[in-house]
């Protein structure tokens, strides 16, 4: 819905959330939802309409305006099929199902809403005093049709579209008063601080020239200057000049969603009022112990669309910053799947701030984001340096041998097909298995074509049995391995020369990857449609690296902000001392020799990076024995958010007695966190955060390498580099701060890496 509050109340929606809106009801569907259905759906759309004779029409835009009460209402949508009868029109509605089409008798009330207000725009169009509808339901298996057909009075339509105003209505008079007041409060709206920080303002005005003209913008710009509200204020002030409609805001981490809600707290307490929506993955918003969204299980699931509108205006009159707690507590009230109310929520909020993969995986993202909404939405992507590998992560796909030979055997009596298909797939990892002979390894360059048509066979029974939901113990097994086949399919469809596909022997399994080497491409084609990107990192570092990596076009803009602080708040030292994999037993005494030095040099708090957790295990024994009287703390593998919270906490600026933190580069501590003060008083990175040597790694070096670039560059330097850059920014956070920044490694005295630290730390 686009609402304008600057003009007579106007309201523009398309025909199908209109629709939904008023007449969706019921329970959230199991967790299973077919996943190629969009494709399915256009497959057979295409079919059915191969069938219509000559005078027929396809794919037929519509729109008409009606003034209800105060309001115009523009409404759009594109009806699937008129179909010419003597006496005038019928509108041909088509649906695919996955379920037995025999049970539909009289068609789905939202599916008849939906084509009666077709038949209501061609009718008043033309002038008609009765309509034929007909919904065409098939069935995506079989290929079984049935079809279903009324007739109605154009006096009849005009009714049923004033019964959907009226309902529909309420929330629409909402968002405008809402849009009204958030326009109004955009104009008024000062810098939230009585000044710029050094860079600050420009930054902010390329984020806003970008926006106004369209364009990407690639920002380094350094930690402490407000990044966050650099993007924020001026993508905020773009909504109020009518710009944008709506921000994302794009993150890879918790602690940088926080610091955005922040940043919206801030200018709300100098009087904005938007509303923005947090979001948080469902497994750790759920309510539930386990987390199921069959209606048997779980009890915010069973009619949740019934009672989904109240909630939504109850909480869109009441609130402006919808974080986590507020999402809750209105889930809560209104007995709503908290996660699901989010999204919901989200497509409402003037703001989203969410993961990246709400945007660009493939197989997370906001689907119902309509393009037109999109023309009018900036993507705020935060910490941009984690999108390279994020990216990678998002556009491959891998699978393995044992799920299949497991659904083999649990599948064995109780369903035939499954049974087979299963096997199928389980037979062809035991050929590979041989393929891969005494190197336990096969690699090509070609999509595994055999594989993807053994799975699309799997598939299709799989949606079958899921959606009559049998054999509940099998349940879980089979829906996890039929989302993992269906994005392997999908995957397998955007397969080009960035690809690489390869089969690795692990014990007694084996599995495949389709391996995205380069995701740049991808990124650029999922990022279309929206108004303007602004890619933002303090280690946008080197920015040729990062354009390249993240999709630039020759068009985009960069901008590089100087730091803000003085030369002389930053205390660098560089001690040329090996930490190479070959070198660290010799070089162990001197290293803990020198950190001893730095923490015992003056009392405060202190964090010491290293490249692995079995490098930190092997300093950390011997540098408590010579420094037994220090408190210390240690990141562990797989922290909880409350141990991370207590390890964060444990930095405080009225420590009594020394403290250091051991943590890992690259780790959750070593970039989103904002240690201010005296929390922080000295850094130490041990090594340059080269990326482990593996084949991964190796097949990017191979692949850069073979297009002109430096390969090793782009596989181990730039993003080790990254890390080293992350881990340092965490020490100086403000004008008044001042620390120890300890680099022990050789290299960083060599070239590329000397020249890829930050200017202020080369002096």
């Amino acid at each position: 819905m686009v609402v304008r509050s600057n003009e007579q109340k106007q309201v523009k929606v398309s025909v199908r959330p209109l629709v939904e809106y008023v007449f969706r009801s019921g329970d959230i569907e199991s967790g299973f939802r077919t996943a190629n259905a969009l494709h399915e759906g256009t497959r057979i759309h295409q079919q059915v309409q191969k069938m219509y004779k000559e005078g027929d029409l396809k794919e037929v835009s519509l729109k008409t305006e009606i003034l209800y009460e105060d309001m115009i209402y523009i409404i759009e949508g594109r009806c699937d099929g008129l179909i010419h009868l003597e006496n005038g029109w019928m509108v041909d509605e088509i649906k695919s199902t996955s379920s037995d089409i025999s049970h539909i008798e009289e068609g789905y009330v939202v599916h008849w809403a939906q084509a009666q207000l077709y038949a209501y725009m061609v009718a008043k169009e033309q002038g008609l005093g009765q309509m034929k509808i007909q919904l065409t339901y098939i069935q995506v298996v079989t290929g079984d049709t049935k079809c279903v057909r009324r007739e109605h009075t154009f006096s009849e339509l005009e009714s049923l579209v004033m019964e959907i105003l009226s309902r529909y209505t309420p929330y629409a008079s909402l968002r405008i008063n809402n849009a009204r007041r958030r326009d109004e409060s955009i104009q008024s709206l000062p810098f939230p601080f009585d000044s710029y920080r050094e860079g600050q303002r420009k930054l902010a005005g390329a984020v806003y020239q970008t926006v106004k003209e369209g364009q990407k913008l690639f920002a380094k710009a350094p930690t402490g200057i407000g990044k966050t509200l650099s993007t924020l204020f001026p993508s905020v002030k773009a909504i109020g000049e009518g710009l944008l409609q709506q921000i994302f805001y794009l993150t890879a981490r918790t602690t940088t969603r926080t610091a955005a809600e922040r940043a919206f707290e801030l200018m709300q307490s100098k009087g904005l009022c938007v509303q923005t929506v947090t979001l948080t993955a469902k497994d750790k918003i759920c309510f539930q112990e386990k987390v199921s969204c069959r209606k048997e299980d779980c009890s915010f699931a069973e009619g949740y669309y019934d009672r989904l509108n109240g909630a939504i205006m109850d909480m869109l009159s009441s609130e402006t910053l919808m974080n986590r707690t507020v999402i809750e507590h209105y889930a809560r009230k209104h007995q709503l799947c908290p996660f699901e109310f989010s999204l919901d929520a989200a497509y409402a909020a003037d703001a989203i701030i969410c993961d990246y993969n709400y945007v660009f995986d493939p197989r997370v993202s906001l689907k119902r984001l309509f393009e037109e909404r999109k023309k009018k939405t900036v993507l705020l992507v935060d910490e941009a340096h984690n999108l390279v590998d994020r990216g990678r992560e998002m556009f491959s796909s891998d699978i393995g041998k044992t799920e299949f030979l497991e659904l083999q055997r649990g599948y064995k009596g109780t369903n035939d097909r499954i049974h087979e298909t299963s096997r199928a797939v389980n037979q062809y990892f035991i050929r590979l298995k041989k393929e891969c002979g005494e190197v336990k390894r096969k690699l090509w360059k070609e999509p595994p074509e055999e594989l993807i048509a053994l799975l699309e066979l799997f598939v299709q029974e799989a949606e079958q049995e899921l959606q009559g939901n049998a054999n509940v113990d099998s349940g879980p097994l089979l829906l996890d391995t039929y989302f993992a086949a269906q994005n392997m399919i999908r995957i397998s469809k955007l397969y080009d020369e960035r690809y690489v596909t390869y089969a690795e022997v692990i014990s007694n399994s084996v599995a495949i990857k389709i391996f995205c080497m380069d995701p740049s491409t991808l990124l650029a084609q999922t990022g279309k449609g929206f108004r303007s990107t602004i890619f933002f990192s303090a280690t946008l570092s080197p920015l040729h690296y990062y354009r390249d990596m993240l999709g630039a076009g020759e068009d985009d803009y960069s901008v590089t902000v100087p730091s803000p602080f003085h030369p002389e708040q930053l205390d660098v030292r560089i001690e040329p001392l090996s930490t190479r994999y070959r070198d660290r037993e010799k070089t162990k005494e001197a290293l803990v020799r020198l950190l001893s030095q730095m923490v015992r040099e003056k009392k405060g708090n202190y964090l010491i990076f290293f490249p692995s957790y079995q490098y930190l295990y092997d300093i950390y024994d011997p540098f408590m024995s010579d420094n037994a009287d220090l408190s210390t703390i240690v990141q562990g593998q797989g922290m909880a958010e409350e141990e991370r919270e207590a390890f964060l906490a444990s930095f405080r600026s009225d420590n009594s007695e020394t403290f250091i933190g051991f943590a890992v580069l690259g780790g959750i501590f070593s970039e989103g966190i904002d240690l201010q003060g005296d929390r922080l008083n000295g850094v130490a990175i041990v090594g340059v955060g080269l990326p482990q040597l593996g084949m991964e790694r190796d097949l990017i070096k191979d692949y850069f390498n073979g297009i002109g670039k430096n390969g090793y560059n782009y596989a181990y330097v730039f993003p080790g580099m990254n890390k080293v850059q992350q881990a340092g920014g965490r020490l100086i956070r403000s004008e008044q701060d001042t620390g120890i920044l300890m680099l022990v490694d050789d290299r960083f005295t060599q070239r590329p890496y000397h020249d890829l630290l930050p200017e202020e730390w080369r002096g």
